[in-house]
């Protein structure tokens, strides 16, 4: 048996023993239709107890009873937390009055603990139960899809994300190799969390696991030892894919690994809604990155392919819309473009080739110029692999034949690369002046209306009317 079961199977026995201390029988285990159980008694009951094992016992029966009541009693118990277990008022005006009378560490430590809502320390000892963080997480789930326009539910959302901020910090995440060999149960579900390109079956599964040049790493929890956080897949090649296809192709040839120079990150998904907005995916990446370079010397280019999931959305309004916001297509773009609503215009070699055009030079208007309201890049993917230091490295058209690419993006697909020594600075140039640090070739495709296409799948790709090979050009990157 093993230190975490050990540990597992102990605490669960503490808290039915326990549990069996303070109610006299085993709670939750056989119910009625019409369970309603009284949250404000066990919360307060928790809040006052004293021992270690009953505390863990009344855990377990407010998590036990949450999962079992129906969702408008789920909503109520939210509620209960948001609205009766915020700090206490007579509290905190007594520490403001006496920081403010007083400013100094003590009176601001005081200050600190009397702000603190309640409801943290609920969740804090909610979390002792057996199997307590995984309930949590469900909970917030729950939660996230009914908290919209609820300002008390949102003041309770701040709370689970502030605590899980903590309980799944970098410290405590454990990265695991998956392959062929790793136990069914986890590897179904990397088969059901997958959200980006999907595995169909377990032979889909092999193609992603089983030959030598295909990784898949996953972050895993001490307390979900058996339920993946997130996790990437990687296929190492000999040069930068421009199409997913290639990657993911039945009848691909492998190559060798300490052939490979390149490593290619092409699917990265998070396992758990409950946890949306805790990141893990830029620790992921660069410890991905950190292991493949010293297992395979060979390889030292680290680039995504990823999709634009929200290309299409926004081109459709830029189409639709006649003023300052759409001033960078032409009538000429415009007039091109309109083959987009056409279902076979792929299937025309010269009618996919104009469109193609104009597609990589507005994605890179879309990448480098677009903004939302608020300044920040609009595609959420972009954001991410920005955001972690990466540069945008290249823009490929029909990258994405599948029908989910081609409904979201019309295909295009592009890279990211992951430079180690210039993240820091690519993340630097976007948080404090809102750069976008992208290759030369890409900032080529604004300066260029009459820019032909990308070449698909090939080493080479006109810009301007001069060609380059990819991963040229690594100059210091222009400002966008």
């Amino acid at each position: 048996m093993s230190t975490t079961d050990f540990f597992r199977n102990m605490m669960d026995t503490i808290s039915r023993r326990g549990r069996h201390w303070f109610t006299g029988r085993e709670a939750t285990l056989a119910l009625p239709a019409q369970f309603r159980p009284d949250f404000a008694a066990l919360v307060d009951a928790l809040l006052s107890g004293r021992g270690e094992a009953s505390g863990v016992a009344r855990a377990r029966e407010i998590l036990e009873a949450w999962q079992a009541v129906d969702d408008g009693q789920k909503r109520d118990f939210f509620t209960l937390l948001a609205e009766s277990y915020g700090p206490r008022a007579d509290r905190l005006d007594k520490a403001i009055a006496d920081y403010k009378a007083d400013p100094g560490l003590a009176t601001q430590a005081a200050l600190h603990r009397a702000a603190e809502p309640r409801r943290q320390d609920v969740l804090r000892r909610l979390n002792l139960a057996p199997g307590g963080i995984a309930t949590l997480v469900r909970m917030r789930e729950h939660l996230l899809g009914i908290k919209r326009g609820d300002a008390a539910l949102e003041a309770l959302d701040d709370d689970f994300a502030h605590l899980f901020a903590s309980w799944f910090n970098r410290g405590f995440l454990v990265l695991e190799r998956i392959d062929w060999s790793t136990p069914a149960n986890i590897l179904e579900r990397i088969i059901a969390y997958e959200a980006v390109h999907q595995i169909h079956d377990w032979n889909d599964l092999r193609r992603r696991l089983a030959p030598p040049d295909r990784r898949l790493y996953a972050f895993f929890h001490p307390q979900l030892v058996d339920d993946p956080l997130i996790f990437v897949e990687v296929a190492l090649a000999g040069a930068i894919p421009g199409n997913i296809q290639g990657v993911l192709a039945e009848g691909r040839d492998a190559i060798d690994p300490k052939a490979a120079t390149t490593a290619v990150f092409y699917s990265i998904s998070n396992c758990q809604e409950g946890l949306r907005g805790i990141s893990f995916g830029n620790f992921l990446i660069k410890q991905v990155v950190e292991d493949l370079r010293r297992e395979l010397p060979g390889v030292t280019t680290f680039v995504t392919l990823s999709p634009v999931p929200g290309f299409s959305r926004w081109l459709k309004e830029m189409r639709a819309d006649e003023g300052e916001r759409s001033d960078f297509l032409t009538s000429a773009d415009r007039m091109v473009l309109q083959a987009l609503d056409r279902a076979d215009w792929t299937l025309s070699p010269a009618l996919a080739e104009s469109v193609n055009a104009v597609l990589a030079r507005v994605t890179a208007h879309y990448m480098l110029r677009a903004r939302t309201r608020d300044g920040r890049v609009i595609d959420p993917v972009a954001r991410f692999h920005l955001g972690n230091g990466a540069r945008l490295e290249a823009i490929h058209p029909l990258g994405d034949r599948s029908t989910n690419g081609m409904r979201q993006s019309y295909g295009v697909m592009v890279n990211y690369l992951y430079d180690l020594d210039h993240i820091e600075a690519n993340h630097e140039a976007l948080a404090t002046r809102g750069e976008v640090v992208a290759a030369p070739a890409v900032h080529a495709l604004l300066a260029a209306p009459d820019t032909p296409a990308p070449a698909q799948g090939g080493g080479r790709f006109r810009i301007g009317g001069f060609s380059r090979t990819r991963g040229e050009g690594r100059e210091k990157e222009a400002r966008s």
